[in-house]
């Protein structure tokens, strides 16, 4: 059990049910009376954000949250589906579950998964994933224009800038967290 002396920003609990992730938190003392606990809070399933105050003494149950190795198999309409590597267990998750992380899944990938109970609620993708690069303007050599990057879409779809170098059907390294270029994939 969380008590309100407990909350601060990243803590998940569970609140009517559901889990969710305290991303602003404020404690005010007035005058007279019981100190305050302004939160808010993000429900981790519907991404609805919530603001609360609480005063001192109420409790809060922890989020029974976990988090597995999965492997990404496919994408059917809208669910996307992910194979346990041990139990060879499928989840599916639907595109809003999935968020950002659409732009950057290709098959067999392994990601972490967190399951509140038995439903998929979030991706956890590698910081590194290496993609080929399926459409890009070729490089002129000589090109003095000053552009430094140009735009290339990748084989998920997802759209980047890149150096001017880079061509079609090579391999380049994309961090998930900035969703940018990083380097080429060697070799």
């Amino acid at each position: 059990m969380y008590t309100v002396a407990d909350l601060k920003k990243g803590l998940k609990l569970t609140l009517d049910g559901a889990p969710y992730l305290v991303i602003a938190f404020e404690f005010s003392k007035p005058g007279k009376g019981q100190a305050l606990y302004r939160t808010k809070m993000r429900n981790m399933i519907t991404g609805v954000i919530l603001d609360r105050t609480y005063r001192s003494g109420e409790t809060f149950e922890p989020a029974r949250l976990e988090e597995r190795r999965m492997q990404y198999l496919y994408k059917e309409d809208t669910h996307y589906t992910f194979m346990d590597n041990q139990t060879f267990e499928q989840v599916q998750m639907d595109e809003d579950a999935v968020g950002d992380a659409k732009n950057f899944l290709i098959d067999n990938l392994e990601v972490d998964i967190l399951l509140f109970g038995e439903k998929a609620i979030g991706v956890t993708l590698p910081n590194f994933v290496n993609l080929r690069v399926v459409q890009t303007d070729p490089w002129v050599k000589g090109d003095t224009s000053g552009s430094d990057s140009k735009p290339a879409t990748v084989e998920t779809g997802y759209i980047l800038r890149v150096p001017p170098f880079i061509e079609e059907g090579e391999m380049i390294v994309i961090d998930t967290r900035s969703g940018e270029y990083s380097t080429r994939v060697k070799g």
